[in-house]
């Protein structure tokens, strides 16, 4: 892997593996948490909002502050943030005080934490790697990301059975120390840096102006904004699924998370040995493909048929995210690529804060079957759209 030659590169890599798991770790436990506390698919929405609502208010900012200060020093402090949210919770439930209002709250403060890292650490990978190597350290972080997926829920399933949930806010916790340690580990002098000119003013609206310019980053914003809003609500149906279609425990919970974690890695695998550049239409070919296959899962009669769809699921979203975040970084102007990116995290996770909640409601109302299709139906819709959209455009354009 062309990555792996810069000494940096492995040292994130390695550090992110731990936090990965880490992060899955906890998401499980978290969800589960809710569900013990509260029972409700509308808690569970509400706490999976609140821990993305952030990525709306903050993302832009993040996007600026990577624009203009240090990308590897301003890691440091948000894997900071996110240790202490982490430890915090994990302390109160060992402590056996914990509350849902708690659970509320620090899922918002690891949220900011999260918000502000995603641009910066987005935008960082270019500076690991140069920027003909950014498309294989795209595709290897999200193999590392999936990867943690793979073994995260897992993992957590086991804990929680084996030690309940308090145990898993802390091994993230610990793995935020991990992440810091390798960034004060890296060689400053060997990241590939663009100059800035410090008379340049670093405003965030200039990111809004520059898309508005570049229709095709925006039409991929959009469309991975709508998939992200309502097709890639695993976290929360999966855990409806296990718990309340299937009548399963944690473990089985943790399984589908795994099964998931599967496609996502050999879809993340498989982007990392091609060679030829992503666009615009391979996010929305990717992005409907992937709707039709969440409709597909949700039809799934039993545990087994729907555990064996989530494979699917998972490769078609993975290898359609890497597509898009690729060719946004390639697209954007070097200048203002933090912004750009900015952007396309508040729009990749910042749906989640109207999409959660309106799919733990939907699932309560409707059913989490019909919750799962209607995400997909979404995503297939959006993505139609913007393919016909762009043709049309296009056809004019030649005439």
């Amino acid at each position: 892997m062309r990555s792996f030659q810069h000494r940096n590169y492995r040292l994130f890599f390695m550090s992110s593996i731990v936090s990965n798991i880490g992060t899955w770790v906890q998401r499980v436990a978290q969800d589960w948490l809710v569900l013990q506390l509260t029972g409700s698919g509308t808690a569970l929405g509400i706490v999976t909002g609140l821990q993305f609502l952030p990525s709306l208010l903050f993302s832009l900012l993040g996007g600026s502050f990577a624009d203009r200060f240090d990308k590897r020093k301003l890691l440091a402090l948000t894997n900071a943030g996110g240790g202490i949210a982490a430890l915090t919770l994990g302390t109160l439930v060992l402590m056996g005080n914990a509350q849902i209002w708690q659970v509320y709250l620090l899922a918002f403060g690891l949220g900011v934490a999260s918000a502000l890292d995603a641009p910066v650490r987005q935008a960082f990978a270019i500076e690991l790697v140069g920027p003909d190597d950014l498309q294989n350290a795209v595709s290897l972080n999200s193999a590392n990301f999936n990867g943690g997926r793979l073994i995260g829920p897992a993992l957590s399933g086991l804990m929680i059975n084996a030690f309940g949930t308090g145990p898993s806010f802390i091994l993230n916790g610990i793995s935020f120390l991990v992440v810091i340690s390798s960034l004060f580990m890296m060689d400053p002098t060997q990241l590939q840096r663009k100059k800035r000119d410090l008379e340049l003013s670093v405003q965030i609206r200039d990111g809004f102006t520059y898309l508005r310019k570049r229709r095709d980053l925006l039409e991929i914003i959009i469309v991975i904004g709508a998939m992200a809003t309502f097709g890639l609500n695993f976290q929360i149906t999966t855990a409806l699924m296990a718990k309340e279609v299937f009548h399963r425990g944690a473990g089985s919970f943790g399984f589908l998370g795994t099964c998931i974690a599967v496609g996502s890695l050999s879809g993340s695998i498989l982007a990392t040995r091609q060679e030829r550049k992503p666009g615009g239409q391979r996010v929305m070919y990717g992005a409907f493909l992937f709707g039709l296959a969440s409709v597909g899962a949700s039809l799934m009669p039993t545990y087994e048929t729907f555990a064996l769809a989530l494979p699917i699921c998972g490769g078609l979203a993975i290898t359609t995210m890497i597509a898009a975040n690729t060719t946004v970084q390639m697209g954007a102007d070097p200048l203002i690529r933090g912004r750009v990116m900015g952007i396309y995290m508040m729009v990749l996770i910042g749906g989640a804060p109207f999409g959660s909640p309106m799919v733990g409601w939907l699932a309560e109302a409707v059913g989490t079957r019909f919750t799962i299709a209607f995400g997909g139906a979404v995503t297939c819709l959006a993505a139609l759209i913007v393919l016909i959209i762009g043709r049309r455009s296009e056809a004019s354009d030649l005439k």
